[in-house]
């Protein structure tokens, strides 16, 4: 694609490339190329490496770590229906953060060269290659780095005692959507409500990409209105 004198090369590395789209970027990103085979990033191995993921990785690493967080509060003395509250909330707390992330973080309006760049890295590549299997769920490095800010924050809107099954709850409400987000792009769902996600979310890549913002679920797309119209009510208007 030719934007403001600059073309795409799509057998090259991308990420230092697309922020030269400058304000044509936006368009560019949203034209999304059905491949199985991802673009490659950048000239370093080292560098393309760490932005490769294997879904698997996600529950292999975080769940034992969900589990040491959540007996952090039962040795605290909490009683397990205290635990599964905390664990409930902070699952629910996730839902309400994966939400606003994708609508505000990851849909942000960019144009300048290293808006360009970031965004494309962190969720541009995503809509311009929603079938690269090795870029659906979020590095381990990075969500790592993500943890302790959050970790800081849930400790300073609860007790220390509920803070780390609170926290554990939120982490597991995370492994929960990188695995549903892999699924809803390359499972082949057969019961009714995996295949109506599966339908949901392909919609905000292929059809409406402005709304639909939930993943493993569409409640506070309901809430906050960003609900996307169905084709039938598009028809009868």
């Amino acid at each position: 694609m030719v934007a403001q004198g600059f073309t795409v090369d799509l057998n090259k590395p991308l990420v230092f490339q697309v922020g030269h789209l400058g304000e044509s970027y936006q368009e560019w990103v949203h034209q999304p190329i059905v491949s199985k085979e991802g673009p490659r990033f950048f000239e370093s191995d080292f560098w393309e490496f760490l932005t490769r993921t294997e879904w698997w990785v996600i529950p292999l690493i975080w769940l034992p770590i969900v589990s040491w967080f959540i007996s952090k509060s039962i040795a605290m003395g909490h009683t397990l229906p205290h635990i599964a509250l905390a664990v409930v909330v902070g699952v629910g707390i996730w839902t309400l953060l994966e939400y606003t992330l994708h609508r505000f973080l990851f849909h942000i309006k960019t144009k300048s060269y290293w808006g360009n760049t970031m965004h494309y890295l962190l969720h541009g590549c995503h809509h311009k290659h929603p079938m690269d299997g090795l870029r659906l769920v979020f590095p381990p490095a990075a969500t790592a780095v993500l943890c302790l800010p959050l970790y800081n924050f849930v400790k300073l809107i609860s007790t220390p005692s509920t803070a780390p099954a609170l926290f554990g709850g939120g982490l597991l409400g995370y492994v929960v959507y990188d695995v549903t987000h892999y699924y809803l792009h390359h499972g082949q769902p057969t019961s009714e409500v995996p295949k109506n996600l599966k339908k949901y979310h392909l919609n905000h890549h292929f059809r409406i990409q402005n709304k639909g913002f939930g993943i493993t679920s569409s409640i506070w797309d309901k809430v906050f209105g960003t609900l996307p119209t169905s084709k039938s009510a598009e028809k009868s208007r």
